[in-house]
């Protein structure tokens, strides 16, 4: 059976959920940005290389990518979100980077030309296939003879700050299931769940190294909780809710965050796998 695109992922990032990762995207890079020194340390991204940046968002971490392999070097961003890529795009632009370009389109089935990348990075990009053992092959058959990867996606839900403090909002919110593993954010959170996919993809030399960072949600609870409840998970679970409660739930989740406040912004810790991996030799 053939891989498919993933059209219900493709409407969420073209449509609500992708415009505001594009308008909020220095915000959500301060939540993710504590991530980037283990990613690419591991990924060791050196002059002349050439770099795919699976799930590129707004293209932060391809901008590091361009950076690091430069002048030689080049780095490729792909992301389902057209609403990111043209923010990627004209943050590229600002920053003088000409070793670097975005394509739209999904890792699963996306025509990437064979064995023309040393090595592919992701930044929490790879939680969303439908048929992530498909995307994987995909991205190996990118790489050349021996090529390399390193990839984060998110690890046990309750390892999130972000999440257990939604806990709080229980009695007031459908949290159900939320935060479980399956498909979704959580999708490859299982210890062994990822390791299995790139085997089974082809891929030798798999590792996955537990990772944690702080990440800043906002300057105070107040931002942070508003942030929180008009995005992404937030935003899913107020959209059958009063707004009467929604008011309750925001000023609830204001008061749980108060004690993450600090100097440096309010902090919260998220945890994550950081998988390392390589493709056959020729």
């Amino acid at each position: 059976m053939h891989p498919i695109a993933s059209t219900a992922q493709a409407q969420a990032w073209n449509g609500y959920e992708g415009t505001h990762w594009a308008v909020h995207h220095d915000r959500w890079n301060a939540v993710n940005a504590g991530f980037d020194q283990p990613l690419f340390h591991a990924s060791a991204i050196a002059p002349g290389d050439r770099v795919l940046d699976i799930g590129c968002g707004a293209g932060a971490t391809t901008r590091l990518a361009a950076r690091a392999a430069a002048p030689h070097g080049s780095a490729l961003g792909l992301d389902l979100s057209g609403p990111m890529l043209q923010r990627a795009r004209a943050s590229a632009d600002s920053a003088g980077l000409d070793n670097i370009r975005f394509e739209q389109g999904d890792a699963q089935v996306h025509p990437l030309p064979r064995g023309s990348f040393d090595l592919a990075i992701s930044r929490f990009g790879i939680m969303f296939f439908t048929d992530p053992a498909a995307a994987f092959a995909n991205i190996a058959a990118a790489l050349r003879p021996g090529g390399r990867a390193a990839l984060l996606c998110a690890a046990e839900p309750d390892g999130n700050q972000w999440l257990t403090t939604l806990a709080a909002l229980a009695d007031l919110l459908p949290l159900g299931d939320f935060g479980k593993p399956g498909p979704g954010m959580f999708s490859l959170a299982a210890p062994g769940a990822a390791e299995a996919l790139l085997e089974e993809a082809g891929w030798r030399n798999v590792r996955a190294e537990h990772v944690t960072a702080l990440g800043t949600w906002g300057h105070d609870a107040a931002e942070a909780a508003d942030f929180l409840l008009n995005t992404g998970p937030g935003r899913h679970l107020l959209r059958h809710t009063a707004p009467s409660t929604a008011a309750r739930a925001l000023d609830r989740l204001t008061d749980a965050l108060r004690p993450y406040e600090g100097d440096a912004g309010l902090q919260l810790r998220s945890t994550g796998w950081l998988l390392t991996a390589t493709t056959p030799d020729a």
